[in-house]
C-alpha cells in the first residue's frame, strides 16, 4: 500500500477590501470580501514542509490590496485580472481560484438628493463572482446570495404523497417566501471572456430571477426554482447553467380562535401568520443547456449547493 497526496489547494480567505474613487466631489465606494487558492505542484510542502513552492498567503493578500489599488471595476473584471496573474506567477502553479463577494451601498438621500460621500447598506444581499483559471481555461461564476423575496399568494401545495408521520395540509394558496443563492456559469459565444459588460449581464439576470420569481404561478418551491433558471437561459444566451439554492421560509396562518377572532384568508381583515425561521425546507437544483459541456473544475471549492 502507498500513502500519497491528493488534490490540494492553499490561500488567503476573506481579505476585506474597502476602495473608495476621490477622482471627482462625487465618491464611489466598493466593498468586497476577496479569497484566493492556488493550485499546482505542492507535494513538497505537504510532505517535507519544504516550502520553496509556496507562495505565501500573505502574499496573496498583498496583492490582492495592490490590484484594488489600480482600480476594481465589477468583481468579475478583478477576479479575471487577480486570478490569471496568480495562476501565472510561478511555473509550479498551475491554477487559480478567485472568489469575490461585493456588498453594495447606496447613497443617502439630503434633501432628496443622494449625497456625494455618504452612504447606506441596505438589506443582506450580496453579489458573488467566482473566477477560475486551469490551465489555458477560464471559467467565471456570477452570483448573488440572501436575495429574499416574497409572493403573499400566486402559491400553492398539495398532491404529495401522505404517511403516517404526515401532518401538514394540503393548501391552494399561501405565503411563499424564500432567499435566493444563485450562481450562473458564462460561457461566451465567441469564446472570450475579456471586454464584457459584467455588470449588466449581472443586473439581466437578477431582473430575469426576480420577474419569473413573481410572474410564476407556484405548485411547488421546486418548480418555481425551476422556471427561475429556465427564464435566465432562456434570456441570456451566453449562460450555460444556474444554481440555485432556495430554503422555504414557511409561514403559518396564527390560530386566533382562543381569542375568538377569526382569521380566515380572504375575510375582511389582514390575515396573521407566524413565521418560522427554522426548520426549514431546502429546494436546491441545477438548470442548464444540454449542448454546454460541464465545467466541474468551475464550481470546486464553492461551499453548498451553489
Amino acid at each position: 500500500m502507498a500513502i500519497v497526496l491528493g488534490p490540494n489547494q492553499y490561500g488567503k480567505a476573506e481579505v476585506r477590501v474597502v476602495a473608495v474613487d476621490r477622482s471627482s466631489p462625487r465618491h464611489e465606494l466598493v466593498d468586497l470580501n476577496v479569497s484566493t487558492s492556488l493550485r499546482g505542484d505542492f507535494t513538497a510542502a505537504h510532505t517535507r514542509g519544504d516550502n520553496a513552492h509556496v507562495l505565501t498567503t500573505d502574499t496573496q493578500k498583498n496583492t490582492v490590496f495592490a490590484f484594488a489599488r489600480d482600480g476594481v471595476g465589477s468583481p468579475e473584471a478583478f477576479g479575471l485580472r487577480l486570478a490569471r496573474h496568480l495562476a501565472g506567477s510561478y511555473d509550479w502553479i498551475t491554477g487559480a481560484r478567485v472568489a469575490v463577494e461585493s456588498y453594495g451601498w447606496e447613497r443617502i438621500a439630503v434633501g432628496g438628493q443622494p449625497h456625494d460621500h455618504a452612504f447606506r447598506r441596505p438589506g443582506g444581499e450580496v453579489r458573488t463572482a467566482v473566477v477560475t483559471v486551469d490551465g489555458d481555461d477560464v471559467h467565471v461564476l456570477a452570483g448573488l446570495s440572501d436575495l429574499v423575496v416574497l409572493k403573499t399568494t400566486g402559491s400553492e401545495f398539495w398532491g404529495f404523497p401522505r404517511d403516517r408521520y404526515t401532518t401538514l395540509a394540503e393548501t391552494r394558496d399561501r405565503v411563499l417566501a424564500t432567499a435566493v443563492t444563485a450562481r450562473w456559469r458564462y460561457t461566451p459565444a465567441d469564446g472570450a471572456l475579456d471586454g464584457r459588460d459584467w455588470s449588466g449581464l449581472y443586473a439581466g439576470v437578477r431582473t430575469v430571477l426576480l420577474e419569473a420569481f413573481a410572474a410564476t404561478h407556484s405548485l411547488a418551491l421546486q418548480q418555481t426554482l425551476y422556471r427561475m433558471g429556465e427564464a435566465v437561459l432562456e434570456s441570456s444566451p451566453d449562460v450555460a447553467e444556474v444554481r440555485l439554492s432556495m430554503p422555504n421560509r414557511h409561514h403559518f396562518l396564527q390560530d386566533l380562535s382562543a381569542y375568538g377572532l377569526d382569521n380566515t384568508p380572504g375575510s375582511d381583515h389582514p390575515v396573521v401568520y407566524h413565521a418560522d425561521d427554522r426548520p426549514y425546507g431546502l429546494i436546491e437544483g441545477t438548470v442548464l443547456r444540454d449542448d454546454v459541456p460541464p465545467a466541474e473544475v468551475a464550481w470546486l471549492g464553492t461551499p453548498g449547493f451553489c
